[in-house]
């Protein structure tokens, strides 16, 4: 479906880890995540599509390793100090579309690469596409994307979807018509963002009008969805 909900600012996003619901869709890769500091040259990314939740167990894994994290698409971002990143964990988010700025390159993201695995150094890239798609007219990057362990994490399933918005209603003071869950499993995007947006919007409605969380409600709010009843 088309329609895309904003997030509200009160509702700022959370990466702690108890948060993150693991189902069939991430189990794999939540596996992968977990098994630093025993990657592959040190070296892994994690790859899905928006709203997948990579970035939240990316985030999280960085809070438990005190990792460093880098904004690659970001273009405001400040300059990378490659010599203060020799030895630590460091987060590259949005690898696939990194910025060909001062800041972040194909040059700095080859040297990034070059020093994981060396005086206890580790990278996570995370990425919506595997590495070997992405692009650089560097050779020897090239060769390094093509070698990277990758861990995927597919479109987030019922369970992820049903945990999200359980979480999101409970952290507003709800408690929802226990039928409104599969309803909005079934209408909302596959993303989990989105399906923490509508759950904002819904709690917030139903406080300013002092309505229960019902299927009603989110006819109003959201308005028509795709397949409806």
């Amino acid at each position: 479906m088309s329609t895309q909900f904003k997030l509200p600012l009160a509702s700022p996003l959370t990466y702690a880890r108890e948060d993150f619901a693991v189902s069939p869709s991430n189990a794999a890769a939540v596996a992968r995540v977990d098994a630093w500091p025993d990657w592959a040259e040190g070296r892994l990314a994690l790859v899905g599509p928006a709203g997948c939740g990579k970035s939240h167990l990316a985030r999280s894994w960085a809070q438990a390793t005190g990792a460093v994290v880098v904004e690659a698409a970001d273009p405001a971002a400040p300059a990378v100090d490659l010599a203060a990143l020799r030895g630590r964990a460091v987060l590259v988010e949005d690898a696939d579309r990194r910025s060909d700025s001062a800041h972040f390159n194909d040059e700095t993201l080859f040297h990034i690469l070059n020093m994981a695995g060396v005086d206890g150094g580790t990278v996570l890239l995370t990425g919506r596409t595997t590495p070997v798609g992405w692009a650089t007219s560097v050779a020897d990057l090239r060769s390094r994307l093509n070698a990277l362990s990758v861990a995927q994490i597919d479109e987030p399933d019922d369970a992820v979807l049903h945990a999200v918005l359980k979480r999101a209603f409970a952290a507003a003071w709800w408690n929802p018509e226990p039928d409104l869950y599969p309803y909005l499993i079934a209408r909302l995007p596959r993303s989990a963002a989105e399906a923490q947006a509508a759950a904002a919007l819904l709690a917030e409605a139903a406080e300013d009008g002092r309505r229960e969380l019902t299927k009603a409600l989110a006819r109003e709010v959201l308005g028509d969805f795709e397949g409806e009843e």
